[in-house]
C-alpha cells in the first residue's frame, strides 16, 4: 500500500537521469521547463491525457507517441481491451506523430501481431510493448537521419477504444459464451471479470465456450465442474476467485463450496 517507482524511473535515478513528474502539463512553467531540456523528441507512452499546445512543440521533432493498435482503429484509453472484446483476429503498435487530436496524427510506421484464442490483456499489453520498444527505436533512426516520414491516418475504419468502466466487468449472462469468454480474456490479469454466484461475490478468471442451452446464468453442471448457460452457448468456467479468498480451480471451489440445483449466476 506504498507508492512504488515505475521501472523506468528506477533506471533513469540509477543513471543519474532527472525525473520529473508534474500533477499537469497544463501551465507555461510546465512548458517552460520541458522546453529548456532542448530535447530532440518527445516521447509519450501510455499517458492516457491529451498534451496541451505548448507540451507538443517542446522538442525539436515534436511528440512521438507509441499507441497498441492498429490506427484508425481503436484509439483511446483502452486499445488492447477493446479489441479483445470486439474479437479483433489481429492487433499491434502504431508510432505516431503527436497533434492536438485523440490519436488523430499521421503514423510513421506500423507493427502488427495476430490475436491468438489463449492471448489475454496482460500477454498482448507485453507483447506490444516488446514490439513497440522496437518499432520505436526504429522510427527514432530514421528521424535523426532526416529519413522518417509520417503518412496521414486513413479517413475509414476509425472506432474509439473508450475508458474501461467498472460496470463493463460484471459479467452479462444474457450475452452469448463468446462474448463473455472474450471478456475475461480482456480483463484478465486485472481487474478481472465480476459476477455473483447465488449473492455471493466472484471473479471469473478462465473460462472456455461449450455447447449447452438454458437459461441464462443457470448451472448445467457442478458436479466436478462449472457449465454454465449463456444467452447463446455455454462457459465452462476453469479458475475463479471467491470474495476475499485466492485464485482456484473450479474443482477446488466445488469442493469447498458445495452447490445446489437452485444455485446461479447472477
Amino acid at each position: 500500500m506504498q507508492p512504488t517507482p515505475s521501472p523506468v524511473k528506477l533506471r533513469a535515478l540509477e543513471n543519474g537521469i532527472e525525473v520529473f513528474q508534474p500533477t499537469s502539463l497544463r501551465g507555461a512553467d510546465i512548458a517552460a521547463r520541458l522546453s529548456a531540456v532542448e530535447s530532440d523528441a518527445l516521447i509519450v507512452a501510455a499517458y492516457g491525457l491529451i498534451l496541451p499546445p505548448a507540451v507538443l512543440g517542446v522538442a525539436r521533432q515534436g511528440a512521438i507517441n507509441i499507441h497498441a493498435s492498429l490506427l484508425p482503429r481503436w484509439r483511446g484509453a483502452a486499445p488492447i481491451q477493446r479489441a479483445l472484446l470486439a474479437g479483433d483476429r489481429e492487433t499491434g503498435v502504431s508510432i505516431m506523430q503527436m497533434d492536438q487530436g485523440l490519436d488523430t496524427g499521421p503514423v510513421f510506421l506500423q507493427r502488427r501481431i495476430p490475436i491468438q484464442a489463449t492471448d489475454d490483456f496482460g500477454t498482448l499489453h507485453d507483447q506490444l510493448a516488446e514490439l513497440g520498444a522496437d518499432a520505436l527505436l526504429e522510427v527514432l533512426t530514421a528521424v535523426a537521419g532526416g529519413q522518417a516520414k509520417a503518412q496521414p491516418q486513413a479517413e475509414d475504419g476509425i472506432t474509439y477504444a473508450r475508458k474501461i468502466e467498472k460496470s463493463e466487468t460484471n459479467v452479462q449472462w444474457q450475452q452469448s459464451a463468446e462474448q463473455i469468454e472474450r471478456a475475461v480474456r480482456a480483463f484478465r490479469p486485472a481487474p478481472g471479470a465480476s459476477a455473483r454466484l447465488s449473492g455471493e461475490a466472484i471473479k471469473i478468471w478462465r473460462a472456455r465456450m461449450v455447447e449447452g442451452t438454458g437459461q441464462p446464468g443457470a448451472l448445467l453442471d457442478f458436479s466436478q465442474v462449472l457449465r454454465v448457460a449463456c444467452g447463446a452457448g455455454a462457459l465452462v468456467i476453469d479458475e475463479v476467485q471467491p470474495a476475499g479468498g485466492r485464485r482456484m480451480g473450479a474443482r477446488d471451489f466445488l469442493r469447498g463450496h458445495p452447490l445446489k440445483p437452485s444455485d446461479r449466476f447472477e
